[in-house]
């Protein structure tokens, strides 16, 4: 039986604004469990731990530097209010959504559905068993959007996984109604080059635009192979849904050469990724921006005209990150925060040997304006407890806070939980409260945590890819004035204008 207890914030050692030399590779994955751990959330099921590993996180756990096995932690201002444990659907529990009283929660076995109008009893009120790594998830209006990125047999819920050589594989992204939330019915899919990753949502009163996300792993792969370096831009009429198609496919990185314009990475980068792609892409349709995260390059984009973006600035950082993931704007749009998925979800990074400058956040103020905006570094981010080497832990998925006069943001971090910070002084990121599980196992490396760790309305949602959901609830007066903010609903990625009603959805 899990134990709890709750303690204070440990002391932050981790937090720098400098770079560091070197850089651990990124190891790339050859599938979507591979026993290798690569970049972009295709983390490995586990495996035996070295000796050494097991050894460090017994005595980490003996002194007290971690919680014990399974043994949850949390700082003195958060709550764990609620937790819904994996049932029907038993696959990696992956992104999240919300609308209204209800979350959307992603699986690479299908889908779930919950009423969260009580956030402390949870109900499960619908799950869809539609397989297909990873099952990123979205909402707008009566419609859901699932990503497949994992080469299937046909576009049904009833595919097989294939070899991606198959003439016959399908990827790419498939569409749901949920007018009726207690049973949602397939009604579409798209098929697109190199599947989908990861989607983003640019929601018009008419159609809804989908930017779909996908990169290149390996040569193995004949549909995406570099230089696969643009987006696929899907045009879903609400009224319409089975008329869904691809309009067009904008290139982020024109440029000479096989490789196309993005970052080379290895033998010119050691250890940062080749940009054959994008991972991420965060939208702010009230601005017209998006901020992309691509594999070897952090990109700013307009999306003025949304099937056809165009970059503004293009950034790298090929001293510390290894893996480009994710982006998040500030409140007021001037800053953009970018994750570091360094070893892919799949590796034990949050410790002294990896340190604090790798496998953490960036943050880049936005200067200038017009065309003429820059992307400019000011400073990492990174959780201050060291996690055990049977941990898998990394900056993932999170979300502002919505506070005025502050930047906020919950994040998730795998095996290290939940973190809240404060990064209002981009130089000087801290910590303000936190929530963690200890290891899945001390003799193994278990891939486990949280994988997206989203505020909204009041509460803060993670899912946990093997614990189920958790409903936690922060109570501290930095973050008491976000419960004044309520959204009728959220796609994170589809950054809302929190402050001003005109631009929430």
């Amino acid at each position: 039986m899990a134990l709890s207890r709750t303690t204070r914030p440990r002391r932050r050692r981790l937090l720098v604004t400098t770079a560091a030399a070197g850089l651990i590779a990124a190891l790339l994955a050859t599938g979507t469990a591979a026993a290798v751990p690569g970049p972009g959330d295709t983390p490995s099921g586990g495996g035996a731990a070295s000796e050494r590993q097991r050894e460090d996180t017994r005595a980490a756990i003996a002194r007290g530097d971690i919680p014990d096995v399974d043994e949850i932690v949390h700082s003195d201002n958060i709550k764990h209010v609620a937790n819904i444990p994996l049932t029907t659907i038993k696959g990696i529990n992956s992104d999240l959504a919300f609308q209204g009283r209800y979350l959307f929660a992603g699986n690479y076995d299908g889908f779930q559905i919950f009423d969260i109008g009580r956030p402390s009893k949870p109900e499960a009120v619908a799950r869809v068993l539609c397989p297909g790594s990873q099952n990123d998830i979205s909402v707008s209006g009566d419609l859901l959007f699932l990503s497949t990125d994992s080469s299937r047999s046909d576009d049904s819920c009833q595919s097989t996984s294939q070899p991606a050589t198959e003439k016959s594989s399908w990827e790419g992204i498939k569409v749901f109604d949920i007018s009726d939330i207690r049973n949602p019915r397939y009604v579409a899919s798209v098929e697109t080059a190199c599947g989908s990753h990861t989607h983003t949502l640019v929601p018009q009163r008419a159609n809804v635009y989908v930017y779909v996300a996908s990169y290149s792993p390996s040569a193995a792969f004949p549909d995406c192979r570099p230089p696969h370096d643009g987006i696929s831009v899907i045009k879903v009429p609400r009224n319409a849904p089975e008329k869904a198609r691809v309009v067009g496919f904008p290139v982020l990185f024109p440029g000479e050469g096989p490789d196309g314009g993005g970052n080379p990475g290895s033998p010119a980068n050691p250890g940062v990724s080749k940009t054959t792609g994008c991972h991420d892409i965060t939208v702010l349709p009230s601005r017209n921006l998006a901020a992309g995260a691509c594999m070897g390059d952090g990109i700013l984009f307009s999306i003025e005209d949304p099937e056809h973006p165009r970059v503004i600035d293009q950034v790298q950082d090929n001293t510390n990150f290894a893996f480009w993931h994710s982006a998040t704007f500030s409140r007021k749009a001037d800053k953009v925060v970018f994750t570091d998925e360094l070893g892919g979800g799949g590796g034990a990074t949050c410790n002294e040997r990896v340190g604090p400058h790798r496998g953490a956040d960036g943050f880049y103020d936005i200067t200038g304006k017009g065309d003429r905006r820059k992307l400019v570094f000011r400073g990492y981010y990174k959780i201050d407890r060291h996690q055990g080497d049977t941990e898998n832990c990394v900056a993932h998925n999170g979300s502002l806070i919505p506070v005025k006069g502050r930047d906020l943001m919950v994040q998730a971090w795998y095996q290290g939980g939940v973190s809240v910070f404060d990064f209002t002084d981009s130089t000087r990121a801290e910590e303000i409260g936190y929530f963690e599980r200890g290891p899945l196992s001390a003799d193994t490396l278990s891939v486990g945590g949280s994988w997206s760790a989203y505020y909204y309305n009041g509460h803060i949602y993670s899912n946990d890819i093997r614990k189920g959901l958790d409903v936690l609830r922060i109570e501290d007066r930095r973050t008491d004035p976000a419960e004044r903010i309520r959204m009728d609903e959220l796609n994170v990625q589809t950054q809302p204008d929190y402050f001003d009603r005109r631009h929430r959805p």
